[in-house]
């Protein structure tokens, strides 16, 4: 997957190419399967390519494999140092 991807994506690509092999589909069945190109799967997998999938690619994909979408996300967030500026919501505030 391309470097400028982020983590979770390039996470995502991963864990969506590894359930396709672990069922022995290749990159053109589930291409098809999901109603796209023969090389969509393909270009997304590629680490030359900046292709991603989006939240509805990651359902017909997960009908197509017979899973849940959550397969594919990882259990807790991401966090990259580019995140760094994000404040969590969940502290307790002071009174």
């Amino acid at each position: 997957m391309h470097e400028t991807l982020d983590q979770i994506e390039r996470d995502i690509i991963e864990k969506v190419k590894e359930l396709r092999k672990e069922k022995g589909i290749s990159q053109t069945q589930l291409s098809l399967a999901i109603g796209k190109g023969t090389t969509f799967i393909s270009d997304i997998e590629a680490p030359s390519k900046k292709a991603k999938y989006n939240i509805i690619h990651l359902n017909l994909i997960a009908i197509a494999l017979s899973c849940s979408p959550r397969d594919f996300w990882p259990n807790d967030p991401v966090t990259e140092k580019k995140y760094a500026f994000i404040n969590s919501l969940n502290k307790k505030s002071s009174k």
